[in-house]
């Protein structure tokens, strides 16, 4: 193996059609055996890297040829020689120790990505590489549902510990009006199949039983009692029929106007058309009330819902509810059904919501979110979603605006 040698090209300039073709053509020419390559482009520059290994007496050749090819074609290109024990210690690393950092944010700027960069560098990751999946951003003018998204996949060798202290670190780096994302790159993350929602305050912007309240006249009674179990102050069963009590007599006719008036939370019919696109099942798993997910289902096309259901006698709600109240705990249990019946892992599946009563399906599955969250919500999830809306669940699942939009 003496006469081999490991050779590392790299190419940048004007891009242009054919550039790649003429110049890998060169190495098929001289049957060299290409080890890595990777292309980006950055407006109209073209960053090409070759990793190739050729005999000793071929090598002179190819580099000639190569640096013809390169002035030729207005490019500059750089040849660096690569050891077999650089070469090694590069195999060795594979598929080890491999994250996934996503900034999230209506505005990213450089000192942003000053600050993650730090942070990966002081814990010893390596950036292998960077990309934008938000599109273009133009040069004037503001949006003020503009999205900004860069995704950084980085590899290191770290124990749990260093794991959570990077974690810990790149969370605390974070300024207001942006967010964060730390994901496990694996297998997992590349075959998600199921999103499970909550939807009082994180499908639609309204809690449903409130609304109902309102209607009822029990409007701030039944919003006190919401408040404190969305905190986490009591609990959500006791909570929930206490409130049901309280809308005894309304009649089920205001339901509809209320379904017709929900203001739908910013982002929800990209991103419900989207996953519909590349093939995810969705499920409304609710404590609010299944007339509600049944109207968002038909609107967007949700493949399941389970949610509470109002008993009703005589046109008028009873003030009480039918079957097992969908709490917390219910939630996590239906997510892994939901898992068992797709015939997905339970590592394969996404749990959105806001509230603590969410935060048993958040922890439950493969990647939990918590969506514009409660502060005690946002302190447990490992996961937040804060400054967009639901169509940056995308990013978090690594889709591309440039591919999802097409």
């Amino acid at each position: 193996m003496s006469d081999i040698e490991i050779i590392q090209v790299n190419i940048s300039g004007d891009d242009k059609p054919g550039l790649t073709a003429a110049l890998t053509s060169i190495l098929a020419k001289y049957d060299a055996f290409i080890l890595d390559i990777g292309q980006a482009n950055i407006h109209k520059t073209l960053t090409l890297g070759i990793l190739f290994r050729t005999s000793t007496k071929q090598s002179g050749f190819i580099m000639k040829e190569l640096l013809f090819a390169a002035s030729e074609l207005g490019v500059q290109i750089r040849f660096t020689p690569v050891s077999r024990k650089s070469y090694n210690a590069w195999v060795t690393r594979q598929g080890k120790g491999r994250y996934i950092v996503t900034l999230l944010g209506r505005q990213i700027n450089a000192s942003d990505i000053a600050r993650i960069t730090a942070v990966t560098a002081k814990h010893g990751f390596n950036i292998d590489a960077i990309r934008r999946l938000t599109g273009r951003m133009p040069l004037v003018g503001k949006d003020p549902k503009s999205r900004s998204c860069i995704e950084f996949s980085i590899r290191g060798h770290v124990d749990e510990q260093t794991k959570l202290a990077f974690q810990n670190d790149i969370m605390d780096c974070t300024r207001p009006g942006l967010d964060i994302s730390f994901q496990k790159d694996d297998i997992y993350r590349r075959s998600r199949r199921l999103i499970c929602f909550d939807m009082d305050s994180t499908l639609v912007g309204a809690e449903c039983i409130d609304e109902l309240a309102e209607k009822a006249g029990v409007g701030e009674q039944v919003k006190a009692i919401t408040e404190s179990a969305m905190r986490g102050e009591i609990d959500f069963k006791e909570s929930f029929t206490r409130r049901v009590a309280l809308l005894k007599g309304l009649d089920v006719s205001v339901m509809e106007d209320i379904a017709r008036n929900l203001p739908l939370n910013e982002g929800l019919e990209r991103m419900m058309k989207i996953l519909k696109r590349v093939g995810y099942k969705t499920a409304i798993l609710s404590g609010g009330f299944t007339y509600f997910g049944k109207y968002l289902q038909q609107k967007f096309g949700f493949d399941y819902v389970y949610a509470n259901e109002l008993e009703v006698e005589n046109g008028k709600l009873t003030g009480r509810y039918v079957g097992e109240v969908v709490d917390g705990r219910r939630k996590a249990e239906l997510l892994r059904l939901l898992c068992q019946f797709e015939g997905i892992d339970v590592a394969q599946s996404v749990a959105v919501g806001d509230g603590a009563n969410d935060l048993p399906m958040i922890g439950t599955a493969g990647l939990g979110i918590a969506y514009h969250a409660k502060p005690k919500v946002k302190a447990t999830a490992e996961q937040n979603l804060s400054t967009v809306g639901l169509d940056g669940i995308l990013y978090f699942l690594g889709l591309k605006d440039s591919q999802i939009d097409a």
